[in-house]
């Protein structure tokens, strides 16, 4: 079995024009709960072990602040740096103690293309529990590429991560048994696709959507299932325009998987998912999923 140097994807940090109301729409509508408050800057937990899988701060717009993996030991974090310096990504800050409230030690670069990323050893967990219709945890991110193969070179032999498929828009990539942790996506510009978070299962999914539809928020695409990942899928677009994933049932490979390609994920006519049934994405889903920029950028 492949031994990956990043185990996990942890969590994402976005900035919101509307910290309060941002706050109460994950908390109150997509099920998280605030684990901590520092300054400007909301740490929002689901029911898993992870300290908090989502950072809240305020900002003039949204945009995607960090992606946080979690490392395998202590020793991948210099080795990781050490690779990440040589492929040309920017330190932001060196090996040390994390600025989160979940603690451990952690560097901060920023890649290439332009998302900064964060890898943590030793930071601080809970106990899990798997609460029907709540997030366990973060399932993946999906990044907006528009140089998607050089992105996915970069993901693969620079932090270790491993090609699962690749459709005609979209590579799906993984650092552990889940399909993919990440999933690049072909675009004209560099940004944030969207959030998926994970639920224990199709019920939850069903459900939670039911909730989120009933506090005045839209399906923006699905309810369905995917071909890649075989995971069960419902968009919604938040309140400030970042778009969001509930997800289940995400495929378990292991290194006998074999990666398909293009060619094998082909759709009939008119068809967006597995089933079939899930209607077409709204034009508010598609063109928010192209409106998130990287901070800094």
């Amino acid at each position: 079995m492949t031994d990956f140097p990043v185990i996990a994807l942890r969590s994402v940090e976005i900035s919101t024009p509307d910290l309060a109301g941002s706050v109460d729409f994950y908390t109150r509508v997509w099920g998280l709960e605030v684990a901590a408050e520092v300054g400007d800057k909301v740490f929002l937990a689901a029911t898993g072990d992870d300290f908090h899988v989502l950072e809240l701060k305020a900002g003039n717009k949204p945009e995607l602040r960090k992606t946080t993996f979690r490392v395998r030991a202590r020793a991948d974090l210099d080795s990781l740096l050490l690779k990440c310096r040589e492929a040309g990504c920017t330190v932001m800050r060196e090996i040390g103690p994390a600025d989160a409230p979940s603690g451990g030690e952690r560097f901060v670069v920023r890649e290439p293309q332009g998302a900064v990323l964060e890898f943590v050893h030793g930071d601080r967990r809970k106990e899990a529990k798997i609460v029907a219709n709540q997030v366990l945890r973060l399932a993946h991110v999906n990044i907006n590429s528009a140089e998607i193969e050089a992105l996915s070179s970069f993901y693969q032999t620079v932090l270790g991560f491993k090609l699962t498929d690749r459709s005609k828009m979209m590579a799906f990539l993984r650092c552990n048994d889940d399909h993919h942790a990440v999933v690049l996506a072909e675009a004209p510009v560099n940004g944030l696709n969207h959030i998926a978070f994970l639920m224990p299962d199709l019920e939850s999914v069903m459900r939670g959507a039911g909730r989120v539809v009933d506090h005045g928020t839209s399906i923006g695409w699905g309810v369905g299932r995917h071909g890649p990942g075989d995971n069960v899928f419902a968009y919604f677009v938040d309140p400030t325009g970042v778009v969001i994933e509930y997800t289940a049932e995400v495929l378990q490979v292991d290194d006998d998987y074999r990666v398909k390609g293009p060619d094998e994920w082909v759709w009939p006519p008119g068809r967006t998912d597995h089933w079939g049934i899930a209607p077409p994405k709204t034009e508010a889903c598609k063109k928010a999923q192209l409106s998130v920029g990287f901070a800094g950028n």
